[in-house]
């Protein structure tokens, strides 16, 4: 038997008795989900930059029975409280939680609350955008082709850090008023990132 035979019998045979990391395991991909302005804008006053119905329907189908995590402001926006059918997970120096979310002080806390699930997804706002965009695995970004006026953006993203693996492109109807596109992204390894020096 030679070697190449010998080990890959000895990895078959053994792989049944190798158990993963429970931690490991449980680890959900971290993913950021965001409708972003031509301008990188994402809201104003505390409110989404524009009635997409289109967005409102890909995040909802998305986000559906996964849980979703997002600063306190974002939630205090939410018109109904806590989005149904989602574990909602509201990052906030109070540890209190209340009707139909959990409280997390930060996204290492809020990841453990979310033990058991394939992909937790960050929802704003743009501080929590901000302080995770560097952790997050996959990004979900509806690219709204216009530019607005607002108080609120997204961060610079370094797209030489990031693959496009899925992308649609959608024209104005009478439903939506704007173009946009539904792009995914993943993260590229860090050893195989090509940087312009």
């Amino acid at each position: 038997m030679n070697n190449f035979i010998a080990v890959f019998f000895l990895r078959t045979k053994n792989q049944g008795q190798t158990k993963p990391n429970s931690e490991l395991q449980a680890m959900p991909r971290i993913s950021l989900i965001v409708a972003i302005a031509d301008n990188y804008a994402i809201g104003k006053d505390n409110a989404l930059l524009c009635h997409l119905p289109a967005d409102l329907k890909h995040f909802k189908q998305i986000t559906t029975g996964r849980p979703i995590i997002m600063g306190r402001r974002t939630f205090e926006s939410l018109p109904n409280g806590a989005l149904p059918n989602r574990k909602n997970i509201v990052l906030t120096s109070s540890s209190a939680s209340g009707s139909g979310y959990d409280t997390a002080r930060s996204l290492d806390e809020a990841v453990a609350l979310c033990k058991g699930d394939d992909e937790a997804f960050i929802i704003g706002g743009a501080s929590v955008y901000k302080q995770y965009l560097n952790r997050a695995d996959y990004m979900y970004i509806t690219w709204i082709h216009a530019n607005f006026a607002a108080d609120t953006f997204f961060p610079e993203i370094n797209f030489d850090e990031w693959q496009e693996v899925k992308r649609e492109d959608f024209q104005p109807d009478e439903k939506n008023a704007y173009a946009y596109s539904f792009a995914e992204y993943k993260r590229i390894p860090i050893n195989t990132i090509n940087y312009k020096l």
